[in-house]
């Protein structure tokens, strides 16, 4: 029998011991690699080529976004299930759009994880009953409807994060090498988009979800 091979990236020793452990005793699993160590991964990665990778995302210095950017290029292969203590749809989002396939709080069962992995291996998206439930709640109060970051454009993502960190659309349209008025149309599509009335406003929205660029 072929096992799934699983590798888990988790800053928390007590934790990254009881998902090992959890695991192993799993027939079909395999844990071949285990680490806390975010700038230590990607090189693990490659020479361990897990079918799986649980990453946390409150990972320092070097984030789960931050390192499945970096897994994307390096191992393509392994499939990504993100692991966190943030429920919020933003985290969720931003982690299927870099490359997850899976999503996991911990408040998730060990069932779920179980479940998880096959299904993520089988080629399929996994999304813990926790987030579900927030998704549904989302859609039923119109609150979906309301903002949602995806509707931006990659351009318009990059235009953002240069607003977070104070700059002018003058010093944006440098740093893009695109002109001026070309920044402006960009940030009144952002607002437009995201149904706000200015870039206070914009950033306000991304900071009160702790949304990394």
């Amino acid at each position: 029998m072929i096992k799934i091979s699983i590798m888990i990236v988790d800053d928390h020793n007590l934790l990254r011991e009881a998902f090992g452990h959890l695991l192993s005793l799993q027939d079909n699993f395999e844990v071949i690699a285990v680490t806390g160590d975010g700038e230590n991964v990607i090189k693990l990665a490659q020479e361990k080529r897990p079918d799986i990778l649980f990453l946390d995302i409150n990972m320092a210095p070097l984030t789960g976004f931050d390192i499945i950017k970096l897994l994307r290029k390096n191992s393509p292969l392994t499939k990504v299930i993100a692991l966190s203590v943030h429920s919020q749809p933003t985290y969720v989002k931003k982690m299927f759009r870099l490359g997850a396939k899976g999503y996991l709080t911990k408040n998730s069962t060990a069932a779920e994880m179980i479940e998880a992995i096959k299904q993520v291996n089988a080629g399929n998206i996994f999304i813990c009953n926790e987030v579900k439930n927030i998704l549904s709640e989302q859609i039923f109060s119109g609150e979906e409807d309301r903002i949602d970051i995806n509707l931006l454009s990659e351009r318009e993502l990059q235009i953002i994060g240069h607003l977070k960190d104070g700059q002018s659309s003058k010093q944006i349209a440098g740093e893009l090498n695109i002109s001026s008025k070309t920044v402006e149309v960009h940030r009144h599509h952002i607002l437009k988009k995201l149904k706000l009335k200015n870039t206070v406003s914009v950033i306000s929205y991304l900071n009160s979800f702790a949304f990394d660029f």
